[in-house]
């Protein structure tokens, strides 16, 4: 699936004309041999409608830069793209420097996804994907794969998917996934991140806002490979904000399993808050899940539910959640928690979230905020 290196010696804007040559090997553009005859495309490529931007993705190339000019694109068709890159000739989808960008799916036929990636070495940068029939953005399958500062909203199942097996060292770096509801599913498949049907090591998701959806805040069902989850946020999910008679969606923060799956995910300084089911919960993973400093308050069930799994929890803190701080299994670890003998609960400086909705900092990172931290950073230190 990986191709080999390619050498590039120098980058030009193209028309959407010569993107197709460049993907066919044509044209004046250079293409640089690798060790195995391969050719890569150094090439950038800007679009401005919406036409072009199916053609781009469709003919990317090892090398590709496709950089999007301000505006609102609707696709007729999902964004689908079964290219590879390497990992020193990487495709790039991204907005053109600081340009807000959002690609629509609300003209594409029921069911469809908005984008689908299939290939390796992507990297997806600073763009909205929205209403979409189904799901927003799906990563199958891929190796080293980068989608930073992207946000995906009010789509019709989950924001932000990776899925398929040989799914190896991707990195999802603040993602805001808000706002995802499935009418069809009455809103029990749609969450804000979903790492699911599959395996591959490596793979972390950091700097997350997963807020305000249907199911889930992030759901890790039947996905058999350690996962790392840190620094990110999970509130408000699982509540039927869309007048739906029959809603059935779940509610925890994060979701860590499921499916018969045994696996020992990371999952260290994030927060949940306000979610309809737990704040973490381990959904009979049997795994030595390890959690570290994270915090759970005012979720409507437990802050922690590890029941009947190997989970590993230490300096952990839950505050306020109706159905008690933890549930714990007699084969759980628990050490330096605040449920724990002998550990105080520190006083949180603020519980007002209207500042964990703000808007992110320069670089893309969480918003500042003093809701949910305190003078300590030996427990509970999610948002510290």
């Amino acid at each position: 699936m990986r191709q080999s290196t390619g050498r590039h010696r120098r980058t030009r804007t193209l028309s959407i004309a010569a993107a197709v040559a460049v993907a066919s090997g044509a044209g004046g553009v250079y293409l640089g041999l690798s060790n195995d005859g391969a050719r890569a495309a150094s090439a950038t490529v800007t679009v401005t409608n919406a036409a072009e931007l199916q053609s781009a993705v469709k003919n990317a190339a090892a090398g590709t830069t496709i950089q999007l000019r301000a505006g609102t694109y609707y696709p007729t068709a999902t964004l689908k793209s079964t290219a590879n890159g390497t990992s020193s000739a990487r495709i790039t989808l991204t907005a053109y420097g600081s340009e807000k960008v959002r690609i629509d799916g609300s003209k594409l036929p029921d069911g469809s996804w908005l984008a689908g990636i299939h290939g390796d070495h992507w990297t997806v940068q600073n763009l909205t994907f929205q209403n979409s029939p189904a799901q927003g953005l799906v990563v199958t399958s891929s190796v080293g794969g980068v989608f930073r500062n992207l946000v995906t909203a009010n789509n019709g199942d989950s924001g932000f998917t990776l899925r398929g097996d040989g799914t190896t060292g991707n990195l999802v770096q603040n993602l805001d996934s808000h706002g995802n509801y499935d009418p069809a599913g009455h809103g029990q498949n749609a969450d804000g991140i979903a790492v699911k049907f599959g395996s591959g090591t490596g793979n972390r998701i950091t700097g997350a806002r997963l807020y305000n959806n249907s199911d889930d805040g992030l759901d890790l069902w039947q996905f058999s490979s350690p996962v790392t989850i840190e620094h990110s946020w999970a509130f408000g999910n699982g509540k039927n904000r869309w007048n739906d008679s029959a809603f059935e969606g779940n509610g925890n923060g994060y979701k860590l399993g499921g499916g018969g799956v045994t696996v020992a995910h990371l999952v260290n300084h994030n927060a949940a808050w306000d979610n309809t089911l737990h704040g973490f919960t381990e959904n009979s993973n049997r795994g030595a899940i390890v959690l570290n400093r994270n915090t759970s308050y005012s979720n409507a069930e437990a802050g922690f539910y590890f029941a009947t799994g190997k989970a590993r929890l230490a300096r952990n803190l839950a505050v306020g959640d109706k159905g008690g701080r933890s549930k714990l299994g007699p084969s759980t670890v628990s050490a330096a928690n605040n449920w724990d003998s002998g550990v105080a609960t520190p006083a949180f400086r603020s519980k007002d979230a209207t500042t964990a909705y703000g808007p992110r900092k320069a670089d893309g990172s969480l918003p500042a905020t003093t809701f949910l931290t305190t003078g300590s950073t030996a427990i509970g230190s999610a948002m510290n």
